[in-house]
């Protein structure tokens, strides 16, 4: 067949209109992000000495975790945040939770790197009021099977990970400490 500038455009035409049509049906629509399964969420409370509070969601989506935290009452600037090996607080500096969750015995590094720690989350930025937001999909972790983190603890420190120095990252002492349990609520 002969293509001439007409039948390109008419090609091109189509195409681009059926690209819009798919774009319009899809529009305000999630879909990578979309829940696939469980949920779970941990309530962190302040370790001795400390004041930060706040919520962790964890939803599991299409290949991976989204981890979607809010947190108050820390010092501006960047502080760590990590999944620890066991689900308990007990210890007024939450030293009950344990070290970084390392099932598969990797070394410390940053949420993007591999290999790492499954518990290596990087950091939380709060702004000048002490607020922090953390939204991002990790691709390691999971709520269920051998490697779940229900059940698990989540820890804030009060520095910034450097996501170097082993095991911890210098991230400091634990602030707050949150069990992560299975979340039932729609």
């Amino acid at each position: 067949m002969l293509y001439t500038k007409k039948t390109c455009s008419i090609g091109i035409g189509s195409f681009l209109c059926l690209s819009l049509i798919f774009s319009c049906e899809n529009y305000g629509k999630d879909i990578k992000n979309k829940p696939t399964g469980k949920k779970a969420y941990a309530t962190l409370n302040p370790t001795k000495d400390n004041k930060v509070s706040g919520e962790i969601r964890f939803i599991t989506i299409d290949k991976g975790v989204r981890v979607v935290a809010q947190i108050k009452d820390l010092s501006p600037g960047y502080h760590g945040i990590h999944i620890h090996e066991f689900g308990d607080c007990s210890a007024p500096d939450a030293s009950s939770a344990g070290g970084h969750f390392n099932p598969e015995g990797n070394i410390h590094a940053g949420p993007e790197d591999l290999p790492r720690h499954i518990g290596d989350l990087g950091n939380v930025f709060a702004d000048r009021h002490g607020n922090a937001y953390y939204d991002r999909v990790d691709f390691s972790l999971s709520l269920s099977g051998s490697e779940s983190i229900i059940g698990k603890s989540v820890i804030i420190h009060e520095k910034r990970d450097d996501y170097v120095s082993q095991p911890t990252g210098n991230a400091g002492p634990r602030i707050a400490c949150g069990v992560i349990q299975e979340d039932s609520r729609k």
